[in-house]
Parts: structure tokens; sequence; C-alpha cells
């Protein structure tokens, strides 16, 4: 391995120790309901996004909640020697993507059917650490 590419594959591998994941998949909600709840937590301090999410009436908030718990504990289990106050989490990135859907169908009149979507939604949620002295002066 050349010496750019070494330096390069370290640099990533830092950048990547910094930062934590974590999955939601094939959660029994619609993506559009999902998202106006993901929507409050993008870019908050993990603290403040916490808050929001335990004091939001939304069954879409509890379950991100839990997601947001998981990747703290992801965090801590990629640093066991930091902690978290001193790296300043935050929400860095929260996607919502539409999962699988369940086709039914509904008597309609006239021997009619419509048909119903029960959609579901997969949530990927990426959190990162503000380090960066000058900010913090």
């Amino acid at each position: 391995m050349g010496v750019r590419k070494k330096q390069m594959a370290e640099r990533i591998k830092a950048e990547k120790k910094e930062m934590a994941f974590a999955k939601l998949n094939n959660c029994p909600t619609s993506p559009r309901k999902m998202r106006l709840v993901a929507d409050l937590v993008r870019g908050k301090n993990v603290e403040m996004a916490l808050a929001i999410l335990r004091f939001n009436p939304k069954e879409a908030s509890r379950k991100l909640e839990k997601l947001l718990l998981s990747a703290i504990a992801n965090w801590e289990a990629k640093n066991e020697e930091a902690s978290i106050e001193d790296a300043d989490l935050f929400v860095k990135e929260i996607r919502v993507d539409s999962g699988t859907m369940l086709k039914r169908l509904r008597p309609a009149p006239q021997g009619r059917a419509h048909r119903i979507r029960k959609r579901s939604n997969h949530v990927t949620m990426v959190l990162g650490a503000n380090n960066n002295i000058e900010a913090k002066a």
C-alpha cells in the first residue's frame, strides 16, 4: 500500500471513530409521519434531541428516542475512553426511507375493492462529535 493511500485510510478511520450509526428497519409507521418527527431533531445536540423526543406526543417519537439511545450506546462502545459531555454529540444525519408496503383490499360499494397500502419505513441515524476547540472557546 502506498503512503498516500495509507494516510487516507487512517484519516477515514479516525473520522469514522467520531461518528456512530444506528438503524431502525421495517418500522410499521408511514415515512411521512416519521419524517415530521425526524425533522425536529436533525442537527440538534443529543441532550436537546432526547428532550424533544421524550415530550413529543407522537408515536414515532418513542421509536426515534429508542434509536437515539442506541446510537449513543454505539458511540460509547467505540469511544470507551471519552465522555459524552466532552464530545458534544449532535445528530449529524437522520434519514427516513420508505420500506416494504403491505397491500390489502378493502370492500367498496357495488362489488368493487379499494387497495389499502400499509406503509413501513427505514430510519438511519448518524451521530457526530464536535471536538473543535475553537467552537468551545
